[in-house]
């Protein structure tokens, strides 16, 4: 058709528009003309390569005749051709990344189907690059990823034959599953999963039986390498010099787990029996578990060459397993070995066969498998031919997970009798059950708290996980709901001991492991916000409380700034409980308890390092174990916070400033605006209003902010001005402490400046000597031992309020308000009664009704 049309047709001239059906056939006549690779044609073969993917992603948009010729002309044949000659990586390069850009923003159906239809794709897939050079191995798994990407219940067809039993998109992917470079183990994840997503019963019977027992235990054995690697690594890094390298290994540990959970949670039944059966006695028995007590089987000489990992690496591993996979058999199954099993089950073959049968009888049972490498290869595997594979294929079993409970049901049977009756918990002692008892072993924290936090984190996620059977756990560990059982009376006991360790000075327990601690004695002592924990654990837990008291005693006149961080500690722990499965991403926690900063651990994942952080933890401890007593059902919350921000004033409240004491100024801000606003200052705060347009005598709060977060400063230039800086609250989250507001404030006169910077000095001194006294009452110290001296937000602000005294000494200190007044707007009233009544409340008849005057009720504040 093209010859005919003679030399100006046939596409020789390069067209002017490159998003055209003639700029694609001038395009073909080059390839025509270079079907054969050499020096001087390499880099016209590139640029052609790449103009002929544009072109195409256009005419899928705009122009169908663009496809209709490409197809016609059979261009992807070129590809081939080309690829077939050793033209060079820079050529395979251009060839790939032109594909992976077509395939990737094809949108018309139709298009896609005509490019997949003469099977030339599959032969570019099996194609053999040159996999040594990085550039190539990365364009060519892209391209894996991107074609993965168009499966679906009619494409997959294009790519699967079931008359072949090939299919090379998938087989030829995961002989990547090991690759050195993480993005290419991540793309072969990837793909295998949109494959497993494609409901074709064909496809899903050749991978169950040609590849999944293949590429499981493979990708198992790597796992199982990976694990080693880790546990290397946090034995050999005390001083935290690897911290890198540690975390790029947790987090590739946390991608795996994530990534067979994706494919359990397929439920696609046989799938998931090899791969249950692969994980359970290739790595999690044989790895996992039996790290937690290495020296049952040490007598056994098979088991001497078993590789082993460090208890913490085991435990911290573990832990991962249960927040992360879901899938009932698995899990279940695992739970159930941990809690139950024996030492006899251990080195007996016969028992340990036993031991998983009753535990999930749908997995086939055997006594562990060594971490070694499978044979065959996954590569030897998969070149094997079907019947082979069919002769040596796994067996699986096809019982249901609901079955799998009801195996378990003896296990688990309540007492009929109502144990509950008893003024007695359940003790399930740990007595021969090696793994339980390792657990429970761990939770010493005598000397510190690293391997304890670890089986906190384990008790945690197995307590926490919806495929472990919670009459397993009912039995064991946690009552569950309508449980005739009480909680474990041995484990709540090493609980509380955590507790009071934390509570004493000097303590090597962390504030993490303490939190952990207390939300496991909350979940397995209460139930419907009620309290069964029995009166002797209730007292160790109240004494705990108590010592916790005594030990901020001690700090409370130590630090000039414990206001500060009491407040800080308590809207801290106010913003939600511990996030367990944050806390196992967390590669450092793997390393031993360090006691300083520069590490750049979270505070309470460390130890405190000087008098200042020790007060933190005090206060901190002090909070979680009084909020412990409290839901226990040993008090009611009536004294925190010790200030409510949502009773106190808020901007745009209006207010009554009859009789108020106002001070009229202009605020000069950074950038140089000039505000008129009238200043009050009330017990706790200091406000900033605007007179209401609409009603006399009452004004609109534009600005207020805490005295307790106020620092001042004259001017020296002017008698008139005040510096004035208002902090935000103290938070971890804003170390640099941000202020709300910071300007110059101009009065009157010299006079009114000198009454304002008076007032705000005072106010500031005696909001915070206020807040300590409530902190005072809260730890229960004597009333003449409740003032700490001096109470200063800091040496830079004492220093100023010692020049502020002096520059006002002899001028006039009349408060703005009486002791006993709560609000503005009543200073007039309390001034006519003063006399001789200096220490009583005004008169109902000189107070207004909040609701009816909107006046700022400041002792809600309190």
């Amino acid at each position: 058709m093209f010859r005919s049309r003679s030399w100006f047709g046939g596409g020789l001239w390069k067209p002017k528009n490159p998003h055209s059906l003639e700029h694609l056939k001038y395009l073909y006549n080059v390839l025509s003309k270079n079907q054969t690779v050499s020096e001087s044609n390499r880099g016209l073969l590139v640029e052609t390569l790449r103009s002929i993917a544009e072109i195409l992603i256009w005419g899928d948009q705009n122009d169908g005749s663009v496809f209709d010729f490409f197809l016609e002309k059979n261009m992807l044949s070129f590809f081939l051709k080309i690829m077939r000659q050793k033209c060079g990586s820079y050529v395979c390069v251009q060839l790939l990344q032109t594909l992976n850009i077509l395939f990737e923003n094809i949108r018309n159906e139709t298009s896609l189907y005509y490019l997949l239809s003469n099977n030339h794709v599959n032969s570019i897939i099996v194609h053999k690059f040159d996999f040594s050079d990085e550039e190539v191995m990365a364009y060519y798994i892209s391209f894996l990823k991107t074609l993965s990407f168009k499966l679906n219940t009619h494409t997959i067809h294009f790519f699967y034959n079931e008359h072949t039993n090939d299919f090379p998109l998938y087989t030829e992917a995961i002989k990547f599953f090991n690759h050195s470079e993480s993005m290419v183990r991540i793309a072969v994840r990837t793909l295998t999963l949109n494959v497993y997503k494609v409901d074709d019963k064909s496809m899903l019977k050749f991978i169950g039986d040609r590849t999944a027992a293949p590429y499981f235990s493979n990708l198992v054995w790597f796992i199982g390498n990976h694990v080693l690697e880790l546990d290397n690594c946090v034995r050999n890094d005390a001083d935290h010099q690897s911290k890198g390298k540690l975390a790029d290994l947790v987090a590739e540990h946390l991608d795996h787990l994530h990534y067979l959970n994706d494919i359990l949670c397929l439920d696609i039944g046989d799938l998931n029996c090899v791969l249950t059966d692969q994980l359970l006695h290739r790595l999690l028995m044989p790895l996992y578990v039996l790290s937690l007590a290495p020296r049952l089987s040490s007598q056994d000489s098979v088991t001497q060459s078993r590789p082993y990992v460090s208890k913490v690496v085991a435990l911290f591993l573990l832990s991962q397993v249960f927040l992360i996979i879901t899938h009932a058999p698995l899990v279940h199954t695992l739970a159930w070995i941990i809690l139950n099993s024996d030492s006899t089950s251990i080195s007996d073959d016969d028992q340990a066969h036993n031991m998983t049968a009753l535990a999930q009888s749908s997995i086939p049972s055997s006594i562990p498998k060594l971490v070694s490498p499978p044979k065959p290869t996954i590569n030897e595997e998969l070149e094997l031919s079907y019947e082979e594979k069919k002769a040596i294929v796994w067996k699986k079993a096809h019982t249901s997970a609901e079955q799998t409970s009801a195996d378990n049901t003896d296990t688990a049977t309540t007492n009929e009798e109502g144990e509950s009756s008893s003024q007695e918990p359940v003790p399930s002692p740990a007595v021969g059950r090696p793994f339980l008892e390792a657990i429970f072993a761990s939770l010493d924290c005598t000397e510190n708290d690293f391997v304890a936090l670890f089986a906190l984190c384990l008790l945690y996620s197995m307590g926490h996980n919806k495929g472990v059977n919670e009459c397993l756990l009912d039995k064991v560990l946690f009552p569950a709901k309508n449980s005739q059982h009480w909680y474990n009376g041995n484990l709540i006991e090493r609980l509380i001991q955590i507790i009071s360790l934390s509570c004493q000075m000097n303590s090597k327990v962390r504030l993490v492991s303490l939190e952990m601690s207390i939300g496991l004695i909350q979940q397995l002592a209460l139930r419907d916000n009620h309290s069964y924990l029995h009166d002797g654990h209730l007292a160790a837990i109240e004494g705990a409380r108590e010592e916790s008291t005594g030990q901020l005693r001690t700090f409370y006149k130590s630090d000039e700034i414990f206001l500060d961080m009491f407040e800080e500690e308590y809207n801290e722990r106010k913003k939600g409980a511990l996030n367990v499965e944050w806390l196992m991403m967390d590669s450092n926690i793997l390393l031993p308890p360090t006691g300083t900063p520069m590490t750049g651990i979270e505070f309470s994942k460390r130890l405190p390092c000087g008098e200042g952080e020790r007060t933190r933890r005090t206060i901190r401890a002090f909070l979680l174990v009084r909020e412990l007593s409290q839901s226990l059902g040993m008090g009611n919350e009536n004294q925190l916070p010790l200030t409510n921000p949502s009773a106190c004033v808020q901007v745009d409240q209006v207010l009554d400033l009859n009789n108020s004491d106002l001070i009229a100024c202009t605020v000069v801000t950074k950038d140089g605006q000039k505000i008129r606003r009238f200043l009050v200052i009330d017990a706790l705060q200091l406000i900033l209003v605007e007179p209401d347009t609409r009603r006399l005598g009452w004004g609109v709060a534009k600005f207020v902010g805490f005295l307790q977060d106020l620092e001042e400063t004259g001017d020296k230039d002017d008698s008139r001005c005040l510096h004035i800086t208002v902090h935000r609250p103290l938070s971890s989250n804003t170390p640099n402490r941000l202020p709300l507001l910071a300007a110059k404030f101009v009065f009157d006169d010299h006079i009114r400046c000198m009454a304002a910077r008076q007032r705000l000095t005072k106010g500031k001194a005696k909001a915070r000597q206020k807040k300590m006294q409530q902190i005072a009452r809260l730890l229960e110290i004597p009333a003449n031992q409740a003032t700490p001296s001096p109470p200063t937000y800091s040496l830079q602000a004492m220093r100023l309020q010692d020049r502020a005294s002096r520059s006002l000494l002899g001028g006039p200190n009349r408060p703005l308000f009486s002791s006993a007044i709560k609000a503005p707007g009543f200073a007039a009233a309390v001034r006519r009664e003063e006399s001789g009544r200096s220490s009583r409340t005004p008169s109902p008849s000189s107070r207004t009704s909040s609701e009816n005057t909107g006046a700022l009720q400041t002792n809600k504040c309190t």
